[in-house]
């Protein structure tokens, strides 16, 4: 998604169908068309309303954050300054998590990408096999060491009492982080197992959260230690920093999802951020296809204060061989 205005042209982006890009051609580009590049509230909250009929979730709520991003992107291009300049920058770098670990690997493929991230925490998949997972788990820390966090995404494959069982068994490989144990409908079972599970072992979710009420609803049922956004889902960058919001009014930290180089800003920007997932898939595709392109140091993301607005920008050539 391109936006422009004043010679400057803002790239926005979100991982989806092409139906989103659809949406965004056919009705949601008329909706910001001439509007104020710095008035983006004005534009988000249009976009909002236009989707009413539509539904807000899913690909509408994939749409808006395409071009609120594209939006957030230029206001910075036509200040000249980075986008954590523009937020406000509260820390010089984003801490990372290394995220793959699909549960279609071997032992020793599963062994060597862990080994391979070279970050102080990783984290890999669990959830299609229970007594498997747990053995995946032991080779994973066996791997790793002692010194490196251990984190564990079920993608809510579990039951509540099977995902308690789970914890208290991958809490003696010190996991420290156990995401979407239960489905992340199911605000009782995340609490339960908040409630119940070591207490070293923080409960996170909330990776599809379209809307604010998602956000506002998790954390007022005590359903995590630690909530999750992705600004390529939760209308973009003005609705990631709606959720901060949040998040700062009830003390809960929050954790970027996937897409690390939109959320590098906003990881530096934000007073909740506790890390980003620098995930395997994301990795590839945005180094790929990414002119601007970050790689960690120190288990840590740096914006570039050199390059105004987002920090990257497509390679569109590149991309234009897996056009649709």
């Amino acid at each position: 998604m391109h936006a422009r205005s004043g010679g400057e042209t803002g790239f926005g982006y979100s991982y989806a169908d092409t139906a989103t890009a659809t949406l965004i051609r056919d009705h949601l580009a008329k909706i910001v068309r001439g509007g104020d590049p710095f008035a983006i509230d004005a534009s988000w909250a249009a976009m909002i309303r236009s989707v009413r009929n539509l539904g807000r979730r899913g690909i509408a709520a994939m749409a808006i954050s395409a071009v609120d991003n594209s939006l957030w992107d230029l206001k910075a291009k036509l200040l000249g300054i980075s986008l954590v300049q523009l937020l406000g920058q509260v820390r010089n770098a984003a801490p990372v998590y290394g995220s793959g670990g699909f549960t279609s690997y071997s032992i020793d493929e599963l062994q060597t990408e862990l080994a391979g991230w070279g970050l102080p925490r990783v984290k890999m998949k669990v959830g299609r096999d229970a007594i498997a997972d747990r053995q995946r788990v032991a080779a994973a820390r066996e791997t790793i060491g002692s010194s490196t966090e251990l984190f564990v995404d079920a993608n809510g494959a579990y039951t509540r009492k099977l995902a308690l069982e789970q914890a208290e068994i991958f809490s003696a490989y010190d996991v420290r982080w156990f995401e979407e144990p239960v489905s992340s409908d199911d605000l009782e079972g995340l609490r339960l197992l908040r409630d119940r599970a070591p207490s070293c072992m923080d409960i996170a979710a909330g990776e599809y959260g379209y809307e604010l009420q998602y956000f506002d609803q998790m954390i007022a049922a005590g359903a995590v230690d630690v909530l999750q956004a992705d600004a390529t889902r939760c209308c973009g960058i003005t609705g990631f920093i709606k959720t901060s919001a949040i998040c700062e009014s009830r003390s809960i930290p929050l954790s970027a999802h996937c897409a690390p180089s939109l959320h590098v800003a906003l990881g530096c920007a934000l007073l909740p951020m506790r890390h980003l997932e620098y995930f395997f898939d994301h990795v590839r595709i945005e180094s790929m296809l990414f002119d601007g392109f970050m790689t960690p140091r120190d288990g840590a993301l740096r914006p570039d204060l050199s390059r105004p607005g987002i920090g990257v920008e497509l390679k569109i050539a590149d991309a234009q061989r897996y056009a649709a």
